[in-house]
């Protein structure tokens, strides 16, 4: 085993209005805030049995079927904005499953991951989105999910099964050693991109198409720069 964890929570949630919170003041329809499951649930391709996404442009989808987030992480959140502490517990990113264990910096982008009886893979990044914003009222914490990497990570399902709060979330197989979680939000985060890792990133085993089309864009600029 490369390393291991824990899943403390599974949560799921339904669409509800985030009152005021979306355009000209109209309520935010959202699932957003999901509730902690007793027993097992069922992961399918495209998530959790009783989960919805409700803005399927941002989330969800094969390649963003799962969102973890690591319990360690609220811990950052509460010292870097004290003021606010109450906000940062488990269900406060969204989260479908709370890790123990594991963060950012020790789970690597296309990591195969053995959590309960499903075969999941870290695809990417959680990116920050406006609901995050609408929810903790203010855009500070988009701006710092970025940069401190506090962000999690999304899982496409290679072989669905059955989580519970409890079973096991082991890394079985790792291919990109050297690309965690958080050095992927560095290196896409940064104004000057470096051209070997974004060269390396076109064709990153694991990585969702979309940044890996992203990378080649921003290694295609780069070239273009030096002509």
């Amino acid at each position: 085993m490369i390393a291991s964890g824990t899943i403390a929570a599974v949560r799921v949630g339904r669409p509800a209005p985030l009152p005021g919170a979306g355009r000209r003041g109209a309520d935010l329809v959202t699932a957003y805030f999901k509730t902690p499951v007793d027993g097992p649930v069922a992961v399918r391709p495209l998530g959790l049995d009783g989960d919805t996404q409700v803005n399927r442009r941002w989330h969800g989808g094969l390649e963003k079927a799962v969102y973890g987030y690591p319990a360690s992480g609220y811990d950052g959140w509460r010292a870097e904005f004290a003021d606010r502490a109450e906000q940062f517990v488990p269900g406060a990113m969204g989260e479908n499953l709370v890790i123990l264990g594991l963060d950012e910096a020790s789970v690597c982008i296309g990591d195969m991951i053995r959590a309960g009886t499903a075969l999941l893979q870290v695809a990417q990044h959680r990116e920050p989105c406006a609901t995050f914003t609408a929810v903790h009222g203010t855009a500070k914490l988009a701006r710092a999910m970025t940069r401190s990497a506090r962000c999690g990570w999304y899982y496409r399902v290679l072989e669905p099964g059955i989580v519970a709060a409890g079973d096991s979330h082991d890394v079985v197989e790792r291919h990109n050693p050297g690309w965690t979680v958080a050095r992927f939000v560095h290196v896409i985060g940064g104004k000057a991109e470096a051209a070997e890792a974004l060269a390396e990133l076109v064709t990153l085993p694991g990585l969702t198409p979309a940044w890996q089309a992203h990378a080649a864009n921003a290694l295609a600029t780069q070239q273009a720069r030096l002509l």
